[in-house]
């Protein structure tokens, strides 16, 4: 494969819903759930998420299980996964406390969103993609850099319009869902797989691996079939 194997990790309610109408931060899955979380987090090279996300935690989820830690220093990476920011516009805020976490940053932007942050203060990677006529971005040219820099697996954390541009492209390779018992409701509230969505004869098709249920949650791991598959 030429790019890195991706692993969409996401919590949602009942009705597919992965924040409220009003966006805030989704906090409605258990500690088993972000014990999940954290685990998918840790078996990554690098987590790779939209500013929309950021903007409504502020921070990223690093890894702090220490038998986490030690079991990627076994496998020869470093103690965090870098956190990957996509942001075309690049208008993140340093006073977030994202930028104070012990972790390796990126951000993945254009020209103009680079120009504040090259200083190498705030992030220890920049990726640059020039902005086409179309603003369309190239994924799996820009994801076939990421394997010489080392990085083979990616942890997706959203949000929906991320998520959706991904999977146009064929750049997911598998699903984990965490199912939680609320209703969530409104025609606004952001859905795992936002924007224009996919018509039925053409929409991404899923093989389920693996189902477990912890109290009332269910976990759901899926295969996503290649495009035409």
């Amino acid at each position: 494969m030429d790019r890195p194997r991706i692993s969409l990790v996401l919590a949602m309610s009942l009705d597919g819903k992965i924040a409220d109408a009003q966006r805030r931060a989704a906090r409605f899955s258990s500690q088993a759930d972000l014990d999940h979380l954290e685990a998918r987090v840790a078996a990554a090279d690098g987590v790779l998420f939209g500013s929309g996300t950021l903007r409504a935690y502020g921070t990223t989820l690093s890894v702090r299980n220490p038998a986490l830690i030690e079991a990627r220093r076994q496998r020869g990476q470093t103690d965090q996964p870098i956190h990957i920011v996509w942001s075309p516009s690049g208008h993140l805020d340093p006073q977030w406390r994202f930028f104070q976490q012990p972790v390796p940053r990126g951000l993945i932007t254009t020209p103009a969103g680079a120009q504040p942050w090259q200083t190498g203060e705030f992030f220890d990677r920049l990726w640059v993609i020039p902005k086409v006529p179309t603003d369309a971005w190239n994924w799996p040219k820009l994801l076939a850099q990421f394997p010489t820099q080392g990085l083979h697996t990616l942890a997706l954390l959203g949000g929906g319009h991320l998520t959706a541009d991904l999977l146009r492209h064929g750049c997911i390779d598998e699903v984990y869902i965490t199912v939680c018992p609320l209703l969530l409701g409104g025609a606004t509230a952001p859905t795992p797989v936002d924007g224009e969505g996919f018509l039925a004869e053409l929409a991404p098709r899923l093989t389920l691996l693996e189902h477990r249920t912890i109290g009332d949650e269910v976990f759901l791991h899926y295969l996503v079939h290649p495009s035409g598959v």
